[in-house]
């Protein structure tokens, strides 16, 4: 039982925000795989105050989508009151602030990991939510900027401010998603906090996540970019935890996976823009497959929902055969 606040977990296993990934369509999918905890994608607290479509978009969950997650980045105490005060009437049971990002359009105006180089700032910012906020809050952050670690004392400074649960990439603000993850990092941080400590970086396959454990005795960890096209990682990592086989999806597994989740993502846009959405995550399923820069180029020109259900079961037909 992992337990952030009030809210009490079944699973160690947790998906992150993803930017321009993290819909309503992919979270359910990753649901039906196992995940139990998702967030939305990362939320600038101005635009949640100027209740922006967008935002409303990324906002927009069901009865289904529980618990949930949602994470806010910015650096200005006003906007972040409002913000709550936005979110107060919002079903979630959990609130990350985001003092991780390392996009330079994020850095530039500093939030994200920007914040890192002002620990006192972001432990008043991190107090003022904790006051405010209706659910358990949480932040992320990184091992440090560039060569300062100063992790520890960000994770000090932030449990000092009341938060619930404290997320980790085990880089630094420069290496971004390059280079190798820090587990000793990561271990000293959890060595001198008393309160939850999720870790992340190359949650990619069991293997890397019983290193995470092992390496750092953290108390859960956060997928990310290893979602992307699998989400049988958390029926994998369950597996693992709960020592049970795990067999590998086949093609017709992948497919009949990729025909619902296009189908979700056609119901949940408008128009056509749920097909433009789901041609990424068609690359990402199909990565490592045979044939698979052909149908990247094909997958430009798909337009429609029958088109592109014509396209997945060729890319099913063309790899069963070739199974066989």
């Amino acid at each position: 039982m992992l337990t952030i606040g009030n809210l009490k977990l079944s699973s160690p296993f947790i998906l992150s925000p993803l930017a321009g990934v993290s819909d309503l369509p992919f979270r359910l999918l990753n649901r039906a795989f196992g995940c139990e905890l998702a967030f939305t994608e990362m939320i600038d607290v101005r635009s949640l105050c100027y209740g922006s479509k967008r935002t409303e978009e990324m906002l927009t969950t069901n009865k289904h989508d529980r618990p949930l997650g949602i994470q806010i980045v910015g650096n200005e105490p006003k906007y972040i009151l409002q913000a709550l005060e936005a979110l107060r009437s919002r079903p979630f049971d959990i609130l990350d602030f985001n003092a991780a990002c390392p996009a330079k359009k994020i850095t530039s105006k500093g939030k994200g990991a920007s914040l890192l180089r002002e620990p006192q700032k972001l432990q008043e910012l991190l107090a003022l939510i904790v006051k405010h906020s209706p659910v358990p809050v949480t932040v992320k952050i990184r091992t440090g900027w560039a060569h300062c670690l100063n992790a520890k004392e960000i994770a000090l400074r932030a449990q000092e401010a009341g938060i619930s649960g404290l997320f980790i990439h085990g880089r630094t603000k420069a290496q971004g998603y390059m280079g190798n993850v820090d587990y000793t990092t990561i271990a000293q941080v959890k060595k001198i906090l008393d309160i939850p400590v999720i870790a992340s970086g190359d949650i990619f396959s069991k293997a890397l996540v019983e290193k995470m454990f092992n390496e750092t005795g953290c108390d859960a960890v956060a997928v990310a970019r290893g979602a992307l096209g699998n989400p049988w990682i958390f029926k994998e990592m369950i597996a693992y935890h709960t020592h049970k086989s795990f067999h590998k999806p086949d093609v017709n597994d992948i497919a009949a996976t990729m025909n619902a989740h296009l189908k979700s993502c056609a119901d949940f846009y408008p128009h056509d823009k749920g097909i433009v959405i789901f041609r990424k995550f068609f690359n990402w399923y199909t990565k490592g497959f045979r044939n698979a820069r052909m149908f990247r180029e094909k997958i430009c020109r798909t337009k429609s929902t029958k088109e592109m259900l014509t396209l997945i079961e060729e890319f099913r037909t063309i790899h069963c055969a070739a199974a066989t």
